[in-house]
């Protein structure tokens, strides 16, 4: 995955636990939207592997 992918999902993520919900799918959409099959498949692993980032208190 690339980094800057990677950034846009921290970032959505941090968004998230602000309660910023329309600016993190925002963020995340564009590199979700951009990525071809293979990153695809590591954006999702990632989604997966870091869930609670989305949900944990700051």
């Amino acid at each position: 995955m690339r980094n800057s992918t990677r950034h846009a999902l921290e970032r959505a993520a941090e968004l998230t636990r602000q309660g910023r919900l329309v600016e993190a799918v925002a963020t995340a959409e564009v590199v979700i939207n951009a990525a071809d099959e293979f990153e695809s498949a590591d954006i999702r692993q990632w989604l997966t592997d870091h869930a609670d980032d989305f949900t944990r208190e700051d």
